[in-house]
């Protein structure tokens, strides 16, 4: 591998206009999201006190989020996609100036934000299933790689800058400012949005909803390739997910305040951006699969190895760093083997089972980390779950010829529209 190869590819940026539109409204949307990610919490907890009505808040975004991501695939096979993206995105203005509303009264309701949030992250999922099923149209099968790569950009610059910029909002403005910002970094996302050419529906029509949802899943089940890229994706959410365990961590064993709770969760991010910017290889490689295997070993073993730093908060930074890198570039070459091998008409339910996946899987693997650090202590649980996680995704590549031979390279469904000219 050259030193060139390992350079962002921005050539579907450079080359497709549509797919700039699609990228700046994700970006400035994740500003925004992360903006209300801050203050919907703090301002739960600062009218309850209670840290449960503030896990509510999570139930409130997660089982509205997979019914909107389920949805969302059905109907992203059956309607133009860029229209759908644009209603859903749209939807969310009067969300943000309704929380706005609330808070800016004298007596802010509890029962108005969980509805808000609920509202929401509906819409979230739908405009994310329609986005992801729309840009391999936008950029051809050779840049999938890299339209992956920039989209992770895309999230690492709104999990890092969103939240903290939403934080410095709250304390010099208060909620009222910071739902108002929201609301304006959505309108701005339609408006991007809207510039894109339309993105109507191909192959044939889809069957009544709930049996499109059966036909989607039932090409994933038969899909050797699909099935094995969501059971890898399985393998890091579920074991190799440490998350939950930061708080305990940095206060019983790294002996801390809560600043080091503060770097372990901003070190896996570091790495996830570092692994994003230097991703130009991911398009490249003609072993796809046996990157993304490798990878994703890698994760697990990064785990290990932060269970095993033993206080010594350098190498447990280091190790979350490398988790992050090869989080990212599992998720890159996921992605981009997701949709690569998805013909077209199906790219959207297709999405919404990845997606509802990718929302589910991680919350899961946090559940169970905590389950487990109770039961033997957080430094075996890490180990354990990492090695479950490494070993998961080298079973799995020895069972799946598919998975391990996936690649890039080879045909595809081949039946994806061509991009638009470059402009």
């Amino acid at each position: 591998m050259r030193l060139g190869d390992l350079v962002l590819d921005v050539r579907p940026l450079r080359e497709s206009r549509d797919f700039r539109y699609l990228f700046l409204a994700r970006l400035v949307s994740l500003f925004g999201i992360g903006f209300t990610a801050v203050a919907v919490p703090v301002q739960v907890y600062r009218l309850t006190g209670s840290s449960l009505q503030v896990s509510l808040v999570s139930v409130a975004i997660v089982v509205p989020m997979l019914a909107g991501t389920l949805a969302g695939g059905a109907l992203a096979d059956r309607v133009d996609r860029r229209r759908l993206i644009v209603w859903a995105r749209g939807g969310s203005v009067p969300v943000f100036l309704a929380l706005a509303l609330n808070a800016v009264a004298d007596s802010p309701q509890l029962w108005a934000i969980y509805v808000c949030v609920a509202a929401n992250s509906v819409l979230a999922g739908l405009s994310a299933t329609a986005l992801m099923a729309a840009t391999p149209a936008l950029v051809g099968r050779d840049q999938l790689a890299a339209a992956g790569a920039l989209m992770a950009i895309t999230a690492e610059l709104g999990a890092i800058a969103g939240p903290s910029l939403g934080g410095v909002l709250i304390a010099a403005f208060g909620f009222t400012a910071n739902y108002l910002l929201a609301a304006a970094a959505t309108l701005v996302t339609t408006s991007l949005v809207a510039l894109v050419r339309p993105l109507p529906r191909t192959g044939p029509p889809p069957s009544r909803p709930l049996r499109s949802i059966t036909e989607g899943l039932r090409f994933a089940l038969g899909s050797r390739v699909i099935t094995g890229l969501l059971l890898i994706d399985l393998c890091i959410a579920l074991f190799a997910t440490p998350f939950a365990l930061f708080p305990e961590l940095a206060e019983r064993t790294f002996n801390g305040s809560p600043g080091v709770a503060g770097l372990l969760y901003a070190a896996p991010a570091a790495g996830a951006l570092v692994a994003a910017v230097a991703s130009g290889w991911t398009g490249r490689v003609r072993r796809t699969g046996r990157f993304l295997v490798g990878a994703t070993i890698a994760g697990g073993l990064a785990v290990m190895g932060f269970g095993l730093s033993a206080g010594v908060l350098w190498a447990a930074l280091a190790c979350l760093a490398v988790l992050g890198a090869a989080d990212t570039t599992s998720e890159i070459l996921r992605r981009s083997l997701l949709q690569h091998h998805t013909p077209d008409h199906l790219q959207g339910r297709v999405s919404s089972l990845w997606l509802a996946q990718t929302n589910i899987g991680p919350a899961l693997g946090n559940f169970e980390a905590g389950l487990l650090a109770r039961a033997v202590g957080p430094v075996a649980a890490l180990v354990a779950g990492g090695a479950v996680c490494a070993v998961s995704a080298a079973g799995l590549a020895a069972g799946s010829p598919a998975l391990r031979q996936a690649s890039l390279r080879d045909a595809g469904s081949g039946d994806l529209p061509d991009p638009a000219p470059a402009r």
